[in-house]
């Protein structure tokens, strides 16, 4: 009877053993059980200061930005992004929403469907850019068709979940 070579022995990739950490973490739960707020939109022709006020009354960092006729998603825009444009002049509150707002870039890329079916420890490895080499720091949540905005998930959210979730 022959013994396996230990050095043979394949280690599991650091991807495998975060994703391993993460479902341990989160036990099965989804991007439901954040329980995430209804999602917030504006238009594009918003002015700043009323998406800000509009941010500010619920509490939100980000906002979804969408086409007045066809509810299309165009971007977003982030709060704290848009006090430091305010601060450094770059914009003014009176100027429109989509001065300021982050807009989607569709061609040429795919986007990762986050429904609130997703688990969780693919919502935490889209956060870490898994895939895309590229941090996120939320997640526009939608239907399974994406035909509609459902809420919008933060790293924060996630990080209360973890802190709130029965060990």
């Amino acid at each position: 009877m022959s013994h396996p070579d230990p050095s043979s022995a394949v280690e599991p990739s650091a991807t495998q053993q975060n994703t391993s950490q993460w479902a341990s973490k989160f036990r099965g739960a989804n991007v439901e059980d954040l329980d995430p707020p209804p999602a917030l939109s504006v238009h594009p022709t918003t002015p700043i200061h009323q998406a800000l006020l509009t941010a500010f009354e619920r509490d939100y960092t980000h906002l979804t930005v969408l086409h007045p006729e066809t509810k299309s998603l165009l971007g977003y825009i982030s709060v704290p992004s848009i006090k430091s444009q305010l601060f450094s002049h770059t914009i003014s509150d009176t100027d429109p929403v989509e001065k300021a707002m982050v807009s989607f870039k569709r061609k040429g890329r795919t986007y990762k469907l986050i429904t609130m079916e997703t688990p969780l420890e693919e919502l935490q490895a889209f956060f870490e850019g898994k895939g895309t080499g590229r941090k996120e720091e939320f997640a526009v949540v939608t239907d399974p068709a994406r035909r509609f905005v459902l809420g919008v998930a933060t790293r924060g959210d996630l990080e209360e979940f973890v802190k709130r979730w029965p060990a």
